[in-house]
């Protein structure tokens, strides 16, 4: 595996034995990690060949973004669930939200990722571009969503979403983002993860919120 290539993942053969492939990939590098992970431990996992494991994904790297992906999508759509279940204020939601995003961040599987695409984007543009689009893309579009709904009800102010979104995932990122980016992330305490939530909550509200 020594090249990524530039493919649409949607034009992948999906079946049974990709489903198979998908789950034990999953489970091999959330136990193991990327770099913990070998090629024969996926196949074996998923119970296929590694001739049927390449056939649908010829890098690991390409593989695990695809595990990623499905990572990010998955806990956007538990976001989502939780968000629309009943009528709750914009700060409740936001908090929420935040805390998604910093333990995603922060996860093992989260830094892993993050840290796969950055050294990784300039060979192989194709990891970047998957990341970003699950990832920092993703974020954006269901903020979005949300906060225009916010807006309709009269609890915000916003006249750029996209831009207003963006700032949002920044806040979260704050004390964190730097020490991903190293390596010296460290442990995130309850106290320090409370702090930046109600930093990254408090300063949106100040700029867009109608109860100031």
């Amino acid at each position: 595996m020594s090249q990524v290539p530039q493919t649409d993942r949607s034009e992948i053969r999906r079946g049974r034995k990709f489903d198979q492939v998908i789950e034990g990939a999953r489970k091999v590098f959330l136990r193991d990690g990327f770099e913990g992970a070998s090629v024969d431990d996926i196949a074996r996992e998923a119970g296929v060949s590694k001739a049927t494991l390449y056939s649908y994904f010829p890098d690991k790297r390409l593989l695990f973004m695809a595990i990623a992906s499905g990572e990010c999508e998955r806990q956007a759509n538990e976001a989502v669930e939780f968000i629309y279940a009943g009528e709750k204020p914009v700060d409740e939601v936001l908090r929420y939200a935040a805390k998604v995003l910093i333990d995603y961040l922060t996860s093992d599987f989260g830094r892993q990722t993050y840290r796969l695409c950055v050294a990784e984007s300039d060979r192989f543009p194709a990891l970047g571009e998957q990341f970003y689009a699950s990832g920092p893309l993703l974020v954006r579009q269901r903020l979005t969503e949300y906060l225009r709904k916010a807006a309709a009800k009269g609890e915000v102010v916003i006249e750029d979403y996209d831009l207003a979104a963006d700032q949002f995932a920044e806040l979260c990122k704050v004390d964190i983002l730097a020490g991903l980016m190293c390596g010296v992330m460290g442990t995130l305490t309850p106290e320090r993860r409370k702090r930046i939530i109600d930093g990254a909550v408090e300063m949106f509200l100040a700029r867009y919120g109608t109860k100031r």
